[in-house]
């Protein structure tokens, strides 16, 4: 017996630091991407290169509030758009699909995973054409509609999950009571899947915020532009401010790791949601 609890000790400690040793290996870049943005201008060219900011500097994020701002609103608008799109369009599509018998349901449940498929690159092509003749490029709304098209399939399918896992006594009571379609889907429906409508809501700007294939055709004339396209346009007008390419990256990143951080739960929940029935 204390063999085997030997053993079983000696598993786990070299399972753990396995464990240690990948997330280390992960997590590198974005302790690289933070140690280059309060790094020394000066210093940015050392060889070999400093693994701890020496004299550390808030330089870069100076700049980034100096002229990186306007991108970031821009991208925070865009975000929160593709958000109510995407939620107002997917909702009721999932509650139609899995709880009023809609024809054709599972055809276009298939339909829309094709369309997850779709490489970005392929759909951003047929957006420019389309936006040239509706006047759309160089637009906020262009470039909401444009990542809801990426977010949609995805919230149709998890809220279809999700809303077929439903008690349909809760449903027939609400009919009882006089509620209408529309009514159930509000009163009954919605609060119950707050869960998934979290998750939907959290994918949505996150790829809204990331996205940088629609940004780059579909908006980079435009006045204002998303922070991935800034910063893009900031690697090519200055190469030598590394410190301010990566606060910009750094000031980019926090929105998504605090939502993950606070969502995460919800997120958790939203997604196993539906995968098992009673």
């Amino acid at each position: 017996m204390a063999h085997e609890t030997a053993a079983k000790k000696r598993s786990t400690w070299w399972k753990t630091a396995l464990g240690v040793v990948f997330t280390a290996l992960m997590l590198f870049p974005v302790y690289w991407m933070v140690n280059v943005s309060l790094t020394q201008r000066g210093d940015l060219r050392q060889n070999p290169p400093s693994l701890f900011p020496t004299d550390p500097t808030l330089e870069g994020y100076r700049a980034v509030v100096e002229q990186q701002l306007p991108a970031l609103g821009v991208s925070l608008l865009v975000g929160l758009g593709c958000v109510v799109l995407t939620v107002a369009l997917a909702a009721p599509a999932g509650y139609a699909i899995a709880l009023l018998k809609m024809r054709g349901g599972r055809s276009l449940n298939f339909i829309l995973l094709v369309a997850q498929m779709i490489p970005a690159v392929v759909m951003s092509m047929g957006f420019y054409a389309i936006y040239v003749r509706l006047g759309l490029l160089n637009s906020l709304w262009g470039l909401i509609l444009a990542d809801s098209t990426i977010a949609v399939p995805f919230g149709v399918l998890l809220f279809t999950a999700f809303m077929s896992g439903i008690p349909r006594e809760l449903l027939q009571a609400a009919r009882v009571d006089g509620a209408s379609a529309w009514r159930t889907f509000r009163s009954v429906v919605m609060p119950i899947s707050r869960n998934s409508a979290i998750t939907v809501s959290l994918f949505a700007f996150l790829w809204a915020w990331s996205d940088f294939i629609f940004a780059s055709t579909l908006a980079r004339n435009a006045e204002f532009v998303p922070v991935t396209l800034s910063i893009y346009a900031y690697i090519g007008n200055n190469t030598t401010q590394w410190n301010a390419i990566m606060a910009t990256a750094v000031v980019a990143s926090v929105p998504a790791a605090v939502l993950l951080v606070f969502a995460q739960r919800y997120v958790a929940a939203g997604v196993t949601a539906g995968a098992v029935k009673d």
